[in-house]
């Protein structure tokens, strides 16, 4: 890259990230605000430690983000860089685990070593090197295993055998499992505090209409499920291109979101600080619509729980899409060790702190 060039992004950067955010636009419930946790060039998954260290990836972009950053006592720092799109983190015994396109790094002590000290290694597992839908969100099951979405390589095809699955390995070994198939895109998941399940959004094929096809909010009951991709999208959406397989010989999802919203992250709400009827709750990141006329997404959803079912999605932070113009795009939710939620938003580059405290009568 010439020096010029490189010089207009890093200003390009810095003017950014110093331009106030419209925080005031964000309408939420009563007793809800929100603030700037922290400045992130890019910032995408996030992980917490229980001692409130919170680890954020990136995806790449303009400004040449390839990094991890750590955000501990107030300051932000590059943990690690050098990454080609690192958009997994997941903690787990004193160990961050860090997901790029075709393997997985784990950096040793990351909440107290600089990045010369992390002594980084390379699990034997390996992906495929696409890079269309190739970034990654990972997670710790309750079984002790990392779960790895590997996307598929398109917009609409037949994926083959590598690809719209879901995978967990054995962090200590080279075990490497298939457990759900038919996933096109999912880069946000949890398990329910509940059943232990995992519960993952899925993002829709593009092309189907400014409506269709919905994105989804899925229910992994059993190992080996298929949710129908690329035959069927939502409930019943049957894929033009794809009809040899109907819907109703697959697993639908537990509940339908927008067309094009582009679900991301989504956590059950587990922390104390919120009100009684979040409990048990998803929040997730609707990053935002690209394909779509009038945009729509940009926002936090509720899914709403009822003895284990989902009922109903319902806006919970909106206000980051002004008249048509999207000035944030949030991506990734977890639960802070004070209970409140952190988000983070990849286009305005910072990491929210939404909180809650009673409203005054």
């Amino acid at each position: 890259m010439a020096k010029g060039l490189f010089a207009v992004i890093i200003l390009w950067g810095l003017s950014a990230s110093a331009k106030p955010l419209p925080l005031d636009k964000i309408k939420m419930p009563p007793g809800f605000k929100i603030s700037v946790f922290a400045k992130v060039p890019g910032a995408r998954s996030l992980a917490v430690t229980p001692s409130g260290v919170v680890f954020v990836g990136t995806r790449g972009g303009v400004i040449g983000e390839h990094n991890v950053y750590r955000i501990k006592d107030g300051k932000v720092d590059v943990l690690s860089k050098d990454f080609k799109a690192p958009n997994g983190v997941a903690f787990k015994d004193g160990k961050l685990y860090v997901a790029d396109i075709a393997q997985v790094t784990v950096l040793t002590d990351p909440e107290n070593k600089s990045g010369k000290d992390l002594k980084p290694q390379t699990l034997p597992q390996k992906f495929p090197s696409d890079t269309h839908h190739g970034w990654k969100f990972i997670r710790f099951g309750p079984d002790g295993k990392l779960y790895i979405p590997v996307g598929a390589n398109c917009n609409v095809c037949d994926p083959g055998t590598e690809y719209a699955r879901i995978f967990r390995i054995d962090v200590n070994g080279t075990s490497k499992e298939e457990i759900a198939q038919g996933v096109r895109n999912t880069v946000g998941f949890d398990f329910s505090p509940i059943t232990k399940e995992l519960w993952f959004t899925d993002n829709g094929r593009d092309w189907l209409g400014e409506d269709s096809p919905p994105d989804e909010v899925n229910r992994l009951a059993k190992v080996g499920q298929n949710f129908g991709f690329p035959y069927c999208h939502g409930k019943n959406t049957q894929d033009p291109d794809f009809t040899q397989k109907k819907c109703a010989e697959f697993t639908p999802p537990e509940i339908e979101l927008r067309a094009h919203v582009a679900a991301l992250g989504m956590r059950f709400y587990t922390g104390k600080q919120f009100p009684a009827e979040y409990e048990n709750q998803i929040i997730l990141a609707e990053h935002g619509s690209w394909n779509r006329v009038k945009p729509q997404g940009y926002r936090l959803t509720m899914v709403k729980m009822k003895d284990g079912k989902a009922t109903e999605a319902v806006s919970f932070a909106e206000g980051w899409l002004q008249d048509d113009d999207a000035w944030g795009r949030p991506v990734d939710v977890e639960i802070y060790k004070d209970g409140s939620l952190l988000v983070s938003d990849d286009k305005a580059g910072v990491v929210y702190q939404i909180s809650y405290s009673p409203p005054k009568k």
